[in-house]
């Protein structure tokens, strides 16, 4: 019974229905030799007899009869099946698995997410954080649907859609940054430095900042957390490089100064989608959201 199928079904009905093979073909808009080879398929598949003709016209048997009981079932069913497949066609209902950063789900992502909740309420939104490797596996192996994390996202199978230019800047507890408005490599080196644990993007720019000065950062603390770092660093315990977007802005930001690095350094921020992901109304919603965020200089 494997090749047991609806078509079977269909035509078996139609033929009862209408008490003949060629009127079913007429219904159902094939020949009349596909109607019939249907019926025997599904009678010898089933291995019983379905149908006998009385006359001119083809009659159910009693299994026949008692088939027709399940198919009216199956029918109900596959009905029910296709009106919950519609209101996905035509409504943002479902589930969306988001994969960010910290930062942005942090400073980004709120009043977005807000928006989506209050005009999509049957929309599921399940956000998951992580470093970027991390999130781009998940995309990658279709655990998280679409991904807002710091580029490059290298990799064939990936759409990718820059969207914001985030600059890094260099924070210090209040009273103790340098007076000029941009500190260098050299001058961080000589303080005590907190940073983004290894592994991420993020630290990577980090790096390859302090690289291109030909020196190699020695961190007193690696962690995970912005707001862990921002903490420390107000507590005088030394100094961090975050985005900006983690210290709302240039200028005093209540126990901690902000400065520019020398030479500047961005990293930007991008939607990535697999090529072959698709956009079904719900995930379009926040694909669309996502993407209206306007670029910062």
């Amino acid at each position: 019974m494997k090749d047991f199928n609806l078509t079977q079904l269909q035509a078996f009905a139609r033929v009862v229905e209408t008490g003949s093979f060629s009127a079913a073909a007429e219904r159902i808009g094939v020949s009349q030799p596909a109607v019939s080879l249907q019926v025997k398929q599904l009678e010898r598949q089933l291995g019983v007899r379905l149908l006998e003709r009385i006359g001119r016209k083809a009659t159910p048997t009693q299994a026949g009869q008692e088939l027709l009981e399940h198919i009216s079932r199956i029918s109900a069913a596959v009905a029910d099946a296709g009106s919950a497949m519609g209101k996905y066609r035509t409504s943002n209902v479902g589930r969306v698995r988001l994969g960010t950063g910290a930062t942005a789900c942090i400073y980004l992502l709120p009043p977005i997410l807000r928006d989506l909740r209050n005009n999509y309420p049957q929309l599921e939104i399940i956000v998951r954080t992580g470093n970027t490797p991390d999130i781009l596996r998940g995309v990658e192996e279709n655990s998280i649907d679409v991904a807002l994390v710091t580029l490059p996202a290298v990799g064939r199978m990936f759409q990718v859609t820059p969207l914001i230019r985030d600059e890094q800047v260099a924070i210090f507890a209040t009273g103790d940054a340098p007076p000029q408005p941009m500190v260098d490599a050299a001058s961080l080196m000589a303080r005590p430095m907190i940073f983004y644990e290894p592994g991420g993007h993020s630290r990577d720019i980090i790096d390859g900042w302090f690289r291109d000065a030909r020196l190699v950062p020695k961190p007193v603390m690696e962690l995970g957390s912005v707001e862990a770092i921002k903490k420390l660093v107000g507590a005088g315990l030394g100094c961090a490089v975050l985005p900006r977007l983690a210290v709302d802005g240039s200028g005093s930001q209540g126990n901690l100064e902000v400065r520019s690095l020398r030479p500047r350094l961005v990293r930007q921020l991008g939607l990535v989608l697999r090529n072959d992901k698709i956009l079904d109304a719900g995930l379009r919603a926040v694909v669309e959201a996502v993407t209206m965020m306007k670029p910062q200089s």
